[in-house]
């Protein structure tokens, strides 16, 4: 299967031509010269502008400026709009102006980059989750510009692009030439995005075999390893270091024929799709995947499912499609566009999407251009500008129409021209027509999605006489004319959609559109963030889960009582639900509990005493840590030493046989104690706590927790040194209480 070219393909009006555009003018709105500050700096050439703040001038300093060559290059491809191209290229010159200086193929805005790289080359590599030798994922980084660069030839044929990859690849192989297999695997326990399909990307550009080879040495063992095994042990592990290893892992098993290594990525895609995603596609809490038989971390979080998350789930659902020429990938793809991806932007003022939460009566917050430089914003430029990539594709001279979205695409090289008009999913059909230069035989192969119901084929107003099979393709081969029109209607249902772990918790989703509801607009603190550290993260109150609406009774009763109030929306009893890629501003309502009415009292006054405990608990909290979780420790500037982490009994934790330090903010001086707990046991002969460089007043040692005296200290410094040939315990969690 072969997938058109974005220039092929144009939207027309409609959802997606919206968020196209409104994308478009956030890239606009951004200024190259301050994206490519951190790169001119590392180059020691003069800045023309001051970098920007936020992610980008805190240790992950210019990997915005990588996707953002992928969203320029992809966004022109798509619209032709030659003021995409003109600053793709002046961004392309300037980076090849880096390199000359550089004068060793490298190029990038990591700090200190020079020092660092040196390092590593040298074999000096104290690698942990996120901090390669204390330095914020700079494998992760330049993926960034990797990607990005191969984006800017493949979608906007640079040239120079082109020799810039090559040589920072051939940079790339220098680097790690004098280091052994061991050493290459102890970097890669650092997140470095999908760095193994960069140098596929180059044996594909150049058909040189070292770029393969070098694809295949920097594979992270220690994930595929269990994938190739059928093991899952995924669970506690930062989702989004995982998805982009394992795109990697689907390319060089295309390119080497390696089968265990596909096989191993079928295996990942079921177990992901199937047992962690929820009803709109995304997957994990706060980052980390969570239990495949316990979703309630993620019901309760604020932190729901990353959107960076399903950018690669994405793009791993486009490869596997393509590769396998299987239709049932679309139905994920699909699924997870219009309701993850779609509304991980606002429609009207713009800005992208961190968190999307499934816990009820929650919000999400929205990026803004001066002040957001997270992950989310990077993919985000790029999500809403390829949204024509998969709605047709090809094999030979047959064509296949993937999804329903109004658009153009023009075949030039075998003179056909197809025009979809549709207002899916506000209406239950789309038309078809075709212009070619001649009268040719050829299939047109039209997909049947899973949840389609009395799925039918019109051609110039004839009904077919078809069997249509729920993921598949309907095929259509004939000698076609210009002029002959193919309409395609079906009917689809709304049904309650359970989460994977079994639980009593369920989703609306008609045909493949998630249904929601708006429940409150009080409260949402920091809806458009404002550039602290996490300002992505939806922080105001949490409405208590047993004030949540519920279902009581049969699930059956509920679907029969929605009443069609037009557009996508339903009315049931006092809510109105609607598509969740259309609620916005808003607290809204996603899942709902299902009781029987024998169970309701006695379940519903239990999650009222739960409720009541957290949320006392949180209420004397003034800061804390999640040891082990990668945006929890690095909002409180962790630093450390032979460290490790990893998830056990439910909880992350974090260990080391050196140091760990971490800074907490006690605000107003409002908390007295820093409660610090461990999963295993808490030996303090084994371990020296510093608070703000001197010895930790110790008020109490009880089980698996130690607490400390803070009153008085604003800014809390704790380090915690394992003494000479000790292991420290598996710390979990530090925070500061009030009382």
């Amino acid at each position: 299967m072969q997938p058109f070219d974005l220039k092929q393909v144009r939207l027309k009006s409609g959802i997606f031509k919206n968020a196209q555009d409104v994308d478009l003018k956030y890239i606009l709105e951004l200024n190259p010269d301050r994206l490519l500050a951190p790169y001119l700096i590392a180059s020691d050439i003069p800045v023309k502008a001051e970098r920007y703040g936020n992610w980008e001038s805190i240790g992950l300093d210019g990997h915005i400026a990588g996707h953002y060559l992928s969203a320029l290059a992809m966004m022109y491809a798509s619209t032709g709009d030659t003021t995409l191209k003109n600053r793709l290229d002046y961004m392309i010159d300037e980076l090849s102006l880096c390199q000359n200086k550089n004068g060793n193929g490298y190029v990038g805005g990591i700090p200190q980059g020079k020092i660092f790289w040196d390092r590593i080359h040298n074999g000096d590599i104290d690698g942990s989750n996120f901090g390669l030798n204390n330095t914020w994922v700079p494998l992760y980084n330049i993926h960034k510009l990797f990607a990005g660069l191969n984006d800017a030839y493949h979608y906007a044929d640079n040239k120079k692009a082109k020799d810039i990859l090559i040589k920072l690849g051939d940079w790339f192989i220098e680097l790690i030439r004098p280091l052994s297999d061991e050493q290459i695997q102890n970097i890669l326990k650092t997140e470095h995005g999908g760095i193994n399909e960069s140098f596929a990307d180059l044996y594909i550009i150049t058909k040189n075999k070292k770029y393969l080879e070098t694809a295949e040495k920097i594979s992270h063992l220690a994930i595929l390893n269990p994938l190739i095994k059928k093991e899952d042990k995924l669970t506690g592990l930062h989702a989004n270091t995982q998805i982009p290893k394992v795109i990697g892992f689907e390319k060089i098993a295309v390119l080497s024929g390696k089968k265990e290594w596909s096989d191993a990525v079928g295996f990942f895609w079921e177990n992901v799709t199937q047992k962690r995603s929820v009803s709109f596609g995304g997957n994990s809490f706060a980052e980390h995947f969570n239990p495949t038989d316990d979703f309630s971390g993620m019901i309760k979080s604020n932190q729901g499912p990353e959107t960076c998350n399903s950018y690669n789930m994405e793009r791993l659902g486009k490869a596997l499609f393509l590769d396998k020429n299987d239709v049932s990938y679309l139905d994920f793809y699909e699924r997870t566009l219009y309701n993850h991806i779609l509304s991980s932007q606002h429609p009207e003022k713009g800005g992208f999407v961190y968190f999307t939460p499934i816990r009820p009566n929650h919000y999400r917050v929205y990026s803004q251009p001066e002040t957001s430089m997270w992950c989310c914003v990077g993919s985000g430029l790029e999500n809403h500008s390829k949204y024509g990539e998969l709605i047709y594709s090809h094999t030979g001279d047959d064509i296949f129409v993937n999804l329903f979205i109004p658009s153009t695409l023009d075949w030039k090289e075998k003179g056909i021209s197809i025009e979809q008009s549709t207002e899916f999913p506000y209406q239950n059909s789309t038309d078809i027509s075709l212009k070619i230069k001649k009268n040719k035989t050829f299939s047109l192969n039209i997909r049947c999605p899973e949840w389609a119901e009395n799925f039918e084929i019109l051609i110039n107003g004839k009904i077919q006489n078809i069997e249509a099979k729920p993921s598949n393709y309907l095929i259509l081969k004939r000698k076609w004319k210009s002029g002959d029109q193919i309409t395609v209607q079906f009917k689809i249902s709304t049904r309650l959609e359970s989460l994977p772990d079994g639980s009593n918790w369920s989703a609306f989703v008609n045909g493949p559109i998630v249904l929601a509801a708006k429940t409150s607009n009080k409260d949402l603190d920091g809806l458009f963030a404002d550039d602290s550290r996490m300002g992505h993260v939806a922080a105001g109150k949490y409405y208590p889960l047993d004030q949540a609406y519920a279902i009581i009774g049969e699930k059956a009763d509920y679907i029969s009582k929605l009443k069609d109030l037009g557009n996508m929306h339903f009315r049931l009893d006092s809510l109105e639900l609607q598509p969740f890629f259309d609620l916005h501003d808003s607290r809204y309502q996603m899942y709902f509990q299902n009781y029987t009415k024998e169970q309701y009292k006695e379940k519903h006054d239990l999650l009222k005493q739960q409720e009541i405990e957290e949320l006392a608990i949180e209420s004397k909290t003034v800061d804390k840590i999640n040891c082990g979780e990668q945006q929890s420790e690095v909002d409180h500037g962790y630093k450390g030493e032979k460290s490790d982490s990893g998830y056990e009994d439910t909880k992350s934790w974090r260990s080391t046989r050196s140091y760990i330090s971490y800074q907490l903010l006690n605000k107003n001086k409002a908390g007295k104690f820093l409660d610090i707990s461990s999963i295993n046991e808490f030996k303090t002969k084994n371990i020296t706590i510093l608070v703000n460089e001197k010895p930790a007043q110790v008020i109490s040692l009880k089980d698996k927790l130690i607490r400390l005296d803070i009153d008085k200290i604003e800014t809390v410094n704790i380090r915690i040194t394992a003494n000479p040939g000790s292991n420290s315990p598996k710390f979990h969690q530090l925070r500061i209480l009030k009382n």
